[in-house]
């Protein structure tokens, strides 16, 4: 039963996620979280780890749940559910593209799905990042700092702030925009720093 559950809910997730993966994030947590496969604070750190490994937040998530859940099978069951729709997608696009590709009202849908994608990577962003800047409740962070009624933790504010300024200083001083990957290295050695001592 366990297999056909992870199965159908991350077929559901990869079929349902247009946009890519910051925007399927909302999708994950409608469909895995009533199953009590992760909890809110699991799933933050599945995405900090999926950002910084190699590959898909979707794929990376799936392949977490569904070893977590199934082991070796329910892994790579809900890995090939999370990208089947998308290639069975890619496949019938092919197909008929070139013919729709100038049509007028091919170019309206699209278009109108930007801005709902866009809304949707942003409410996810902003919900994600004042989570993260919460103090802890269990008090093993730092002492917080109340704004409206919340409790921010000052480690956090550091390090975004930290990542924040090294952005703008390598863009005065290089000219272009700092690598992701090195923000994320940045990111990872700072959180070690700050969390791990």
């Amino acid at each position: 039963m366990i297999f056909f559950e992870l199965f159908l809910a991350f077929f559901k997730v990869g079929f349902f996620a247009f946009g890519g993966a910051y925007a399927a994030i909302p999708i994950i947590c409608d469909v895995v979280m009533p199953y009590g496969w992760l909890t809110d604070e699991a799933l933050s750190r599945m995405i900090a780890v999926s950002e910084s490994t190699p590959g898909s937040i979707m794929v990376n998530l799936a392949t977490y749940v569904g070893a977590s859940q199934g082991g070796l099978l329910g892994a790579a069951l809900a890995t090939f559910a999370v990208v089947l729709p998308a290639f069975i997608i890619i496949v019938l696009l092919i197909s008929v593209l070139k013919r729709f590709a100038e049509n007028r009202l091919f170019k309206a849908v699209l278009s109108a799905l930007k801005p709902c994608v866009i809304g949707v990577i942003l409410a996810v962003g902003a919900v994600m990042a004042y989570e993260n800047l919460l103090a802890e409740a269990n008090g093993n962070c730092l002492t917080g700092i109340g704004v409206f009624g919340a409790v921010f933790e000052p480690a956090s504010i550091g390090i975004t702030a930290v990542l924040a300024a090294v952005m703008l200083i390598y863009k005065k001083a290089a000219k272009k925009r700092i690598s992701p990957i090195l923000l994320i290295i940045i990111a990872a050695g700072l959180g070690m720093l700050v969390y791990g001592v």
